[in-house]
């Protein structure tokens, strides 16, 4: 299998830990270990660093399996994160010359992954006129007879639109009616800007997957902790995969993730979430405003993102560049999801640092627009 560059991946991972400030994540900034363990009041002593249950502990299993309406332990599969619980998914059901169609934009490891299976992965855009949302009818004119599967980012990355109740309901009618395969990642459901969850496309279709994970909503991407909430018959399948990439989740995290996801304590790891989203939007907003002869977006429904797009006549990769080898600052830029022009603006940071690390944008964008001037 040759799979095509991770671009984004990449980019972050070469370069997030020698910035001064990095606003190319997504999530909110994360749960120190000392915060976590006051959170879950658990005492890591006591905890052997044993070989875990490979799919995940049964009380693990349990509380996520919660999250999931009509869900049972059976229906889940614990990885090590969000990245291995698509990745397991994508090996389990994709094979050389499968349709597969991906609403774009999105998080580039799953249409990438395809196309490394040899998938025909096929585009289906979301439209910013229509606040990030297909167009209407769309979804069966491209889920066609013969579509394997579609993949789905809800809410969306990098956008950060969640689909409307329509949408989905096109989405699953589509597929459905072709009996092709929906999966879902929604590792940002709970880091929504309002109180209310976004729903899950879980029990709408019985081919439907989902894959969620701690590191978007729950501020604790250093865990590595994710899964898969998938049909109770493709456990065996996927467990089989599971057997020959990481074989266990880490035992500290899964017995950290069991008090995560409890009831008592996910209510307040997600209000601290959304709290640092809200509070840091209307900072990122406000900037953006008194740009507006720069700047064009849509305010996001979810996660720590705002998708801009800008009006000076530069390359956004270039762009991107320029503000990390000049002003210490780490953004995505849009050519890592197919769309010049535009950069992914992660504001999950401290306060103080997004108002510095917004300081230093606006200084080499009044740089570049003198230089054009």
């Amino acid at each position: 299998m040759r799979v095509p560059p991770f671009l984004m991946e990449r980019w972050q991972s070469t370069f997030e830990h020698r910035v001064d400030y990095n606003l190319s994540e997504s999530g909110v900034h994360p749960l120190t270990l000392s915060e976590l363990l006051e959170l879950i009041d658990l005492d890591p002593g006591g905890v052997r660093l044993e070989y875990g249950q490979s799919d995940g502990s049964d009380p693990l299993k349990a509380v996520i399996a919660d999250l999931y309406e009509g869900a049972v332990h059976g229906n889940i599969i614990v990885t090590t994160g969000g990245a291995e619980a698509n990745y397991v998914v994508l090996w389990s059901l994709v094979s050389a010359g499968d349709r597969v169609v991906a609403l774009e934009p999105t998080y580039g490891q799953t249409p990438g992954l395809a196309r490394g299976l040899g998938a025909d992965v096929v585009s289906w855009q979301l439209r910013e006129g229509l606040g990030w949302q297909p167009a209407p009818g769309s979804a069966a004119e491209i889920i066609t007879p013969g579509t394997r599967l579609v993949i789905v980012t809800n809410p969306n990355n990098p956008t950060g639109a969640v689909l409307t109740a329509s949408a989905m309901d096109e989405v699953v009618d589509a597929a459905e009616a072709v009996g092709a395969w929906i999966l879902a990642d929604e590792v940002y459901i709970g880091a929504e800007v309002e109180v209310r969850e976004t729903p899950s496309f879980w029990g709408r279709y019985d081919r439907v997957i989902v894959t969620g994970s701690l590191s978007k909503a729950y501020a604790l991407p250093g865990l590595r902790l994710g899964w898969i909430a998938a049909p109770v018959h493709m456990h065996e399948e996927f467990w089989s995969r599971k057997d020959y990439t990481t074989i266990t989740p880490a035992t500290l995290s899964d017995v950290a993730a069991r008090r995560v996801l409890s009831a008592d304590v996910r209510p307040r790891v997600l209000e601290r979430t959304r709290g640092i989203i809200r509070a840091n939007l209307s900072r990122v907003t406000g900037w953006l405003d008194d740009r507006a002869d720069l700047f064009s977006y849509r305010a996001p429904d979810a996660g720590a993102i705002c998708y801009v797009r800008y009006g000076l006549d530069i390359n956004s990769t270039e762009l991107a560049e320029r503000l990390r080898a000049e002003k210490g600052v780490l953004l995505v830029p849009g050519d890592h999801f197919g769309m010049d022009r535009y950069l992914r603006l992660g504001f999950g940071n401290p306060a103080a640092e997004l108002d510095e690390a917004l300081d230093r944008v606006a200084a080499l964008l009044e740089e570049a627009c003198a230089a054009v001037a």
